[in-house]
């Protein structure tokens, strides 16, 4: 492309500060470095993990361009780049796979060490290719998205199918694979299994969905919110309830419900409480409990370590248990096979300049 080596000046929604509405600002784009891609974003969906950085509670340097969800298409190459080229679709990777650190070569592994979850807002050479107004802008977890233009490590990035929408596509770089995997891959929920889902949001959607393709038979959603019942029932939840109609606690009404049978509960809002709630809702010898959702920074959690000795499994979960470069491209060959259906997930299409509206939908729990 003509663009290719120089600086591309685009819109992006710059986050000044903790607290702060985003800003659509012009900014500069530099040139990819070696081993390094420049992507035009097609479609980037919202993510809780992105109001973590605006509310604060996951650490971040600003100004930061946030956003880890997306399509796009590759513009250009640094030196030494072998995997994409320029016009390949592209799916941006929250989780990288350099498939050279002891995470990417153990089978079980997928926490790359080139991973940024703790905000150092940076590409690997240890500095940021975005400027505005004259001032550095930082990275988020490698990827960026929040902006016409960004610019990637070659491990952030997966080739994917052509043929796949924008629009749907964009929720495999986060929201769906996170859900989805924590049931079939993660837990490895079993055929005629009851499974307890805590949040309702896409990812406990997606969860859901991974739940009823793995063949539960009995999959529970737990929202205070009733009016994403009727969704999650759309996807394949058997029944619904709030923890708000019973005096009990979650754990005795699961398990009067289900004759003390809950085999795998998944933790899908990033709340201590729920997270040990999730945990005490599981058989206490043969359960799995997934924490899945965000856990805020800096927060410490106590629980009553009988919970473990018992037998329960407590487990993580970072994006679904998948290794990003090898699997994305296969989850987007699966969902173009229509194996799965991300438009159940999909609740509003919005131009980029109305971002905080978007933001203000998920707020509100209308999205």
């Amino acid at each position: 492309m003509g663009t290719a080596g120089k600086v591309i000046k685009c819109k992006a929604a710059v986050l000044w500060g903790v607290n702060q509405p985003f800003s659509i600002e012009e900014i500069e784009v530099a040139p990819p470095k070696a081993k390094e891609v420049r992507v035009k974003i097609l479609a980037t969906g919202i993510c809780r993990t992105d109001d973590h950085i605006i509310k604060g509670s996951m650490v971040s340097t600003f100004p930061v361009i946030v956003g880890h969800e997306a399509v796009g298409v590759v513009e250009s190459v640094g030196e030494g780049v072998t995997t994409v080229r320029p016009g390949d679709k592209v799916i941006p990777l929250f989780l990288p796979q350099c498939r050279e650190c002891n995470a990417c070569l153990n089978p079980e592994g997928n926490l790359c060490i080139r991973s940024d979850l703790t905000g150092r807002g940076v590409l690997a050479d240890g500095t940021t290719r975005f400027t505005c107004k004259g001032k550095p802008v930082q990275h988020f977890m490698n990827t960026s998205t929040f902006t016409e233009y960004t610019v990637l490590d070659e491990s952030s990035v997966a080739k994917v199918d052509g043929a796949a929408p924008p629009e749907k596509a964009c929720l495999i770089g986060c929201g769906f694979s996170t859900g989805y995997g924590a049931a079939v891959k993660t837990a490895k929920v079993t055929p005629g299994s009851t499974c307890v889902v805590f949040g309702l949001g896409g990812v406990g959607l997606s969860v859901i969905m991974g739940c009823k393709a793995a063949g539960a038979s009995r999959i529970i959603g737990i929202d205070i919110n009733k009016d994403k019942f009727q969704k999650a029932l759309a996807v394949g939840a058997t029944e619904c309830i709030s923890p708000k109609d019973s005096t009990k606690p979650i754990s005795e009404v699961l398990s009067d419900m289900t004759g003390n049978t809950v085999q795998y509960t998944f933790e899908v809002i990033g709340r201590l409480e729920t997270m040990v709630d999730a945990l005490s809702s599981c058989h206490m010898n043969y359960g799995t409990s997934v924490v899945v959702g965000a856990p805020p920074s800096a927060k410490m959690l106590t629980y009553d370590p009988m919970l473990l000795f018992t037998g329960r499994t407590w487990k993580g979960c970072v994006f679904g248990g998948w290794k990003s470069r090898d699997d994305v491209p296969k989850l987007v060959t699966e969902f173009l096979e229509k194996k799965f259906d991300l438009d159940q997930l999909i609740t509003h299409t919005l131009p980029f300049n109305n971002i905080n509206e978007g933001f203000e939908l998920l707020y509100s729990g209308k999205s």
